[in-house]
């Protein structure tokens, strides 16, 4: 339970923190009108000392909840020692961090980063130098196939083979080498591909396109055709993976092992932005130094923090703890179709509620269950997005699945 707001700046009020915002922060959000000020578990608290139930967990970065106190442990004694060398020299975090991911994900080399895009730029870099290195695709026709309705971030390459127009339009003019594909028709993969096809990037679960849960031939076959042309599979699970599903990445419901994956959001317990690209060794072998880097990337507060979310996916526990937990969420979502609701998509503790046509819009819909201390988020127009912090209980998600029956049911 989040404690009383007591370090909140009294200064101002609600109104006031909001009005702040709106006058001098860039305009690329908009969120709820709520203002938070503290929370622990799966509770947040704002200024006026207001709790409600968090059900979009930051978007995955905060699997573990608010402040699991493994993590802060880690972060404060971690703040007392050493924060950053940038990596012009070595750190006593960063190698057993590299190898602890490296075992856990059971692949042979990790490059860390900052933020989940950094990820996906870095991975993509990696794909095009494999290919011409290795592959022997000609200089600077390396191409990288991708899946409509993706979400891989919002730099000016990623946003050049978006096809949401928020993220796209008027943002060119655009990187070519992108080779775009129908999400969950691996037929159209394999009609794309070609000898200059450097990596097939695609996201297990298409989290901003609604929570979409492929076909299951769906990545089998993308392995089956980038074995047979040579091409690498990139799993983008920054979103999926980390225990959300009920795995530990998502693509092992398939079955599927991919050649690279990306990680971010819950790789940074909810503390600072950690992402990695993690894979094999004569894939992200190819760089050099100097080739790539980040004065950030691996730093030793990152690395000490990311150690700590390893020691807590080790167990086991959060991912028996989504598969249990997301079977009673889907269960009981799945009552609500035809009582305002479409359909019910997603696997563990992700779902995508379809609001029935005539409903609210999902901007709505989030409102109002704001309103009755719920707080997660619609993604399109008419989809919420459902992703609770991991360490929720049984009983706080019924609390919140009934908040959502009362504002959808008709």
């Amino acid at each position: 339970m989040a404690t009383a707001h007591t370090h909140v700046d009294t200064r101002y009020r609600a109104t006031e923190f909001l009005a702040l915002d709106d006058r001098y922060s860039a305009h690329n959000y908009h969120p709820l009108p709520v203002v938070i000020a503290e929370a622990e578990g799966a509770w947040m608290t704002d200024v006026d000392g207001r709790r409600y139930l968090d059900f979009l967990a930051g978007y995955s970065a905060l699997n573990f909840g608010h402040r699991h106190p493994e993590l802060v442990a880690a972060a404060t004694e971690q703040l007392n020692k050493l924060t950053l060398t940038s990596r012009a020299f070595h750190h006593d975090q960063l190698g057993p961090f590299c190898q602890e991911l490296a075992e856990l994900t059971g692949t042979d080399r990790v490059l860390p980063m900052n933020s989940g895009a950094e990820a996906v730029e870095s991975a993509i870099k990696i794909a095009r130098k494999w290919a011409y290195q290795v592959k022997g695709v000609p200089e600077n026709q390396a191409e990288i196939i991708v899946a409509g309705s993706n979400f891989h971030g919002r730099t000016t390459t990623i946003v050049s083979f978006s096809t949401d127009p928020e993220a796209h339009d008027e943002f060119g003019p655009y990187t070519p080498g992108f080779t775009l594909t129908d999400y969950g028709d691996a037929t159209s993969v394999e009609a794309a591909i070609s000898e200059r096809t450097a990596a097939v990037l695609v996201e297990p679960i298409q989290g901003e396109a609604g929570v979409v849960v492929p076909p299951a031939d769906y990545l089998p076959r993308l392995r089956r055709v980038c074995d047979e042309h040579g091409a690498l599979l990139i799993c983008d699970e920054i979103q999926s993976g980390l225990a959300r599903t009920g795995e530990l990445l998502a693509s092992a419901h398939d079955g599927v092992r991919a050649d690279l994956y990306t990680l971010g959001k819950a790789l940074g317990g909810g503390i600072l932005p950690v992402s990695a690209v993690v894979g094999r060794d004569d894939v992200i072998g190819v760089l050099q130094p100097g080739q790539h880097g980040s004065t950030f990337g691996g730093n030793p507060l990152a690395a000490a923090v990311g150690r700590a979310v390893i020691r807590l996916l080790r167990t086991g526990e959060f991912q028996e703890r989504s598969r249990e937990l997301g079977a009673h969420l889907h269960r009981r979502l799945g009552e609500l179709i035809g009582h305002g609701v479409a359909e019910v998509r997603g696997r563990g503790l992700w779902a995508g509620v379809e609001i029935a046509p005539g409903g609210p819009t999902g901007r709505a819909a989030s409102e109002a269950l704001m309103a009755q201390g719920v707080l997660c988020k619609e993604t399109q127009a008419s989809t919420l997005r459902i992703a609770p912090p991991l360490v929720v209980s049984r009983e706080d998600l019924d609390t919140g699945i009934d908040a959502i029956a009362g504002v959808l049911a008709r």
